[in-house]
């Protein structure tokens, strides 16, 4: 892996996001992320891709705000200019989001119009901003979930929108092909982190519930992704696009 090659990651302060960043940095990838509200967090991180040997820079973001995307890619190609002397990047990955548990029944659609502006519409225009800095030969990562393929109550609508990451994802793939672009979906299954308010991380109960239903017999950790999204952006695997694949340990299977 040839270094100072570039990504650009949303959510890279905490949980899959950071450990995806600090994966890449163990590969000489350089990373721009995005962080929402937890600025303190995302320095440290910058911190500890300096001590690892590579360069990350942070820039807020809210994903959520497809209107502050413009002004986001402005700031990113400044970044890139100052920091790397280049206007490309050469990986995307869509990363940002949050959990929700709610039954069909109970969803507003205030918490459905939440869930799609970050999931959906979020990584679909945060992509169609950004694609054209993408050198030819890149690739693009989109995060989704175990639950597109299993069922579980309270997650409809979460799920829904992981769903309909997963169509796009093969929409991507396909109109990008043209410029060697491989776009592929990541699916982790339960991972012990704060995401969904840290339950399968903090829950002994719940933690022993996923491991009881999961083929490798524990819950999943960051570092059970992040270096496996690392190792999916390696040159030896560009012929691999249009596809889901699951890191859950073998839930339900």
């Amino acid at each position: 892996m040839m270094s100072n090659r570039i990504a650009v990651i949303t959510g890279g302060n905490r949980g899959l996001g950071k450990n995806t960043v600090l994966s890449l940095a163990r590969k000489n990838i350089d990373c721009v992320f995005t962080y929402r509200s937890h600025k303190d967090e995302a320095q440290q991180v910058v911190e500890e891709v300096a001590a690892l040997g590579a360069k990350a820079v942070a820039i807020q973001l809210d994903v959520s705000d497809i209107l502050g995307f413009a002004e986001f890619k402005q700031t990113l190609e400044s970044t890139l200019a100052t920091q790397w002397q280049t206007s490309r990047f050469d990986y995307l990955i869509n990363n940002a989001g949050h959990g929700s548990d709610s039954a069909f029944a109970d969803t507003s659609e205030a918490m459905f119009d939440n869930l799609m502006n970050v999931h959906v519409k979020g990584v679909f225009f945060l992509t169609q901003t950004l694609h054209e800095m993408i050198n030819d030969g890149g690739r693009i990562i989109n995060l989704s979930s175990g639950l597109t393929r299993f069922a579980l109550p309270g997650k409809a609508v979460y799920a829904t929108m992981k769903g309909a990451v997963e169509v796009l994802t093969k929409y991507m793939a396909k109109e990008l092909a043209g410029r060697n672009i491989a776009v592929n979906v990541v699916a982790p299954g339960a991972i012990a982190t704060d995401f969904g308010g840290g339950a399968v991380r903090d829950n002994e109960h719940v933690a022993q519930l996923v491991s009881s239903f999961t083929a490798m017999g524990r819950v999943g950790q960051a570092d059970d992704i992040g270096p496996m999204i690392a190792q999916l952006l390696g040159d030896e695997n560009r012929w691999v696009t249009g596809q889901r694949i699951e890191a859950s340990g073998g839930m339900f299977l």
